[in-house]
Formats: C-alpha cells, sequence, structure tokens
C-alpha cells in the first residue's frame, strides 16, 4: 500500500478530496438501494453494494492509468475522438436504450457486456479538450469571428445539437462551461457575446420546432420541456411528488439526521440513490452531513484554482478548468435540485451517486487533471535537481581553485602544501548519485 501512495503522483489535495467522496458514497449508496430491492423488487442490498464498490475500483483505476499519461498526448487525441463521439451520439440519437420500461434515450448498451453508457458525458470530456487545443493553438494568433465559428463553434454546436434533444440539462451544462473556457482563454467578447446570441436564438427555435412537429423528435423532448414549463409555474405537477419527498427528507434530517440507513424518504424517492441521493444523505446525517459534502466539494473546487494557477502551460490551464469546473456545477446542480432552487434536470452527484458510466467519466477527467498537476511537479523536481548540480558543480570549482592558490603559495615560501584528509562538508555528488 505504501509503495502504491509513493507511485500516486500530481496534486495529493484533490487524490485526498477524491478518495473522501468516493468513500462517503458508501453508506448513502447502500442505504437508498433498499429503494430498488424492497419497492420495485429487484436485487439485493449487497448486490447493489458491490455493484458500486466494482464501479468505484474501475473508476480509480482510470484515474490511476489516465495519470500516468503526459497531459499533452490528448492535445492530439480530442482531433481523432471528437468524430468517433459524434458517430456514437448519432447512434444513441437514433436508437437509445429503454430502461425499466422507460424512454432512456441518453444511454446505449455496449454490446456483449450489457452494459448501459451515456455517451454525453464522454462528449462533455472530449468537447472540453478540443475547445482548450483550440485557445491554446490560438493563444498568440489573431482570432477571426469566421475561422473560430468554423474550426471552433461548428464542432460546439453539432456536438450540443445532438446532446439537447434527448438531454437539456447536460446541454446546457456544456455550453456553458465552453461559454467560461472560451472566456478564461481571451477569446474576444464581443465575439461570444455573438455566438451566446446565436446558442438563444438556436435553443428558441428548436423549442417551437419541438412545439409544432412533437411525433419528429423524442419523448424526452417533452418531458425537459414541460420540467421547466412546470417550475415557473405554481400548479400541481408530477415533479412535485419528488422535490416534496426531497424536501421532507432535508426537513427530518434537521442538525444531526436520523441516523445511518434509517432514511424513511428513500422508500418513496425513485431515484433515491442518484439524482436525489443528497436528499438521502440530509435526512441520515443531517445539514452536518450535507455541509460536509459541499465543504468536500469546495475544498476540490479550491484544489482545481491552485492547479490551474499553478501549470505553466496555458493548455494545461484550460484543462484543468474545463473538465474540473463541470464536476463541481454539477454537485451543485444536483443539491440545487434536491432543494427546489432548480427544476428536476437528472444530474448525478459526481463520485457519490451510484452509476457506471457518470463515475467512470468523472474520474477520467480527474485523471487528465492529474496528470497535469504531475507534469508541473515534474518540471518543478528537475529544476530543483538541476539547480542542486550547478551548486555542486561551482563547489567542486571552488575547491579546486583553493587548492591551486594553496599550492602557488607554498611554491613562493618554498614550503610543501598541507591538505586535510578529513572532509566534513557535504558529499557534493550527491545531486547527482543514482542518476
Amino acid at each position: 500500500m505504501k509503495e502504491l501512495i509513493n507511485n500516486l503522483k500530481g496534486d495529493k489535495g484533490i487524490w485526498s478530496f477524491v478518495m473522501l467522496l468516493a468513500l462517503i458514497s458508501f453508506m448513502p449508496v447502500f442505504s437508498a438501494s433498499t429503494n430498488l430491492v424492497y419497492v420495485i423488487g429487484k436485487g439485493s442490498t449487497i448486490g447493489y453494494l458491490v455493484k458500486h464498490l466494482v464501479h468505484i475500483f474501475i473508476g480509480f483505476a482510470l484515474i490511476y492509468f489516465v495519470h500516468k499519461v503526459p497531459y499533452h498526448y490528448y492535445r492530439g487525441l480530442s482531433k481523432i475522438a471528437l468524430p468517433i463521439v459524434g458517430l456514437l451520439l448519432v447512434y444513441t440519437f437514433m436508437q437509445g436504450t429503454v430502461i425499466d420500461g422507460a424512454n432512456a434515450s441518453r444511454w446505449i448498451k455496449v454490446p456483449f457486456i450489457g452494459v448501459t453508457f451515456q455517451t454525453s458525458a464522454l462528449a462533455m470530456i472530449v468537447l472540453m479538450i478540443y475547445v482548450a487545443r483550440y485557445l491554446a493553438k490560438m493563444e498568440d494568433k489573431p482570432v477571426t469571428f469566421k475561422s473560430s465559428l468554423f474550426e471552433l463553434w461548428m464542432p460546439v454546436f453539432i456536438i450540443l445539437a445532438l446532446i439537447l434533444p434527448a438531454n437539456f440539462s447536460t446541454a446546457a451544462l456544456i455550453f456553458s462551461m465552453v461559454c467560461m473556457l472560451v472566456f478564461i482563454g481571451r477569446y474576444p467578447l464581443r465575439y461570444l457575446a455573438m455566438i451566446m446570441g446565436m446558442g438563444i436564438a438556436g435553443l428558441t427555435l428548436f423549442v417551437l420546432f419541438a412545439k409544432a412537429f412533437p411525433e419528429a423528435l423524442p419523448n424526452r423532448v417533452d418531458t425537459w420541456i414541460s420540467r421547466i414549463e412546470r417550475f415557473t409555474s405554481d400548479a400541481p405537477n408530477e415533479d412535485d411528488y419528488q422535490i416534496e419527498k426531497a424536501k421532507i427528507a432535508i426537513a427530518s434530517g434537521m442538525v444531526y439526521g436520523l441516523g445511518p440507513g434509517k432514511s424513511v424518504q428513500k422508500n418513496f424517492l425513485p431515484q433515491s440513490s442518484s439524482d436525489f441521493i443528497f436528499a438521502i444523505i440530509v435526512e441520515e446525517y443531517g445539514i452536518v452531513g450535507g455541509l460536509a459534502v459541499l465543504f468536500l466539494y469546495l475544498m476540490l473546487f479550491f484544489r482545481f484554482l491552485v492547479s490551474a494557477h499553478k501549470a505553466k502551460s496555458l493548455f494545461g490551464k484550460l484543462l484543468i478548468v474545463g473538465l474540473g469546473f463541470p464536476i463541481i456545477f454539477q454537485a451543485l446542480i444536483n443539491m440545487g435540485v434536491a432543494v427546489e432552487l432548480l427544476p428536476v434536470t437528472g444530474q448525478t452527484l459526481p463520485l457519490i451517486s451510484s452509476g457506471g458510466s457518470s463515475i467512470w467519466m468523472t474520474c477520467i477527467a480527474i485523471g487528465i487533471i492529474i496528470s497535469v498537476t504531475k507534469k508541473e511537479e515534474e518540471i518543478a523536481q528537475e529544476l530543483a535537481e538541476k539547480e542542486e548540480r550547478e551548486v555542486a558543480l561551482q563547489q567542486l570549482i571552488d575547491e579546486h581553485i583553493l587548492r591551486e592558490k594553496q599550492k602557488e603559495e607554498a611554491e613562493a615560501m618554498g614550503t610543501e602544501p598541507s591538505y586535510s584528509i578529513e572532509d566534513a562538508a557535504a558529499n557534493p555528488m550527491r545531486a547527482v548519485m543514482g542518476k
């Protein structure tokens, strides 16, 4: 275990907070799985716990292997992966998967394995890397609206258009994160304002088209449009059931909670182990537990800020921002839904909610971020070793000059130079030993 920990490179703070969030996830997932076992009559609580353990284990294996790859390799991989992701999204849009009798057009089923996979999560990672690559490439070059429209924004809008019909919340999150990333990358503000106007106009036209031709698009469009309409109105609706149960869970938890496994509302919330797991955490561990989870996400956000500040290259900075910030914003959105600050979105709580693809995509993003911090540590270590070698070399030169001077003085006086065979100084070759 000690050897394994020593092999973990990169920002230790990010490693620590990610591990803490993963450890915290086991108790609420195990507790909330009783909804699937006793209410729906599917599987066993131990089975869901083991399944979640496997998902977490695979996720950390992905972090480990991804963080070993030099982060600049992802610059070229994004160009290759973007069209592949586009094809996967087209396949998802055309087929989709029915899970438990419900339309789940955000997922596809991996052949031979039987695992469902959410392609939009992978699309977000690839798209963020692609945008960071473009901004880093144009760092010292003038940017024109026409060139950026075709090279930067056309791939972004194509990916968003493929995600939007089935998953408005993810599409909105990706677009807002891309806008934030190009703002940080010093993309001209007047161009960004034009792009945002085009995005709003495109969304309006899409909604009007979906209203006029409901049979031409998946049922999921009606779902997210009606959710927004229901959230902005005071009329009773079906989403009130989930929100009310979530608020009852939060109110029942009070300060210290009912205790591990003692949640009552987990038996009534349909998505108690995924979309509304934060409500279960507050019910069982109280406001103290909820604030502790929020604190861990904010500390992880702080480590992302520190790591982005330390990164030497613009591409490294943008990678950390583009891949790290969506994790935090997704967590805040999930918590906001539970307390009815936002409409029901279907966004999970990163690293805590059950689900394979969401955990794995989050872990891949974290692995890339740690790869950036690992590179900066290696650069700092190389500079420190270089400085030690220069100091050692200068010490050898100074000793040689001193001995030559003593020899000349002894010859001038007609005596033999005296040298001490005892050397109490530190070994000047220590910096290069074993190199």
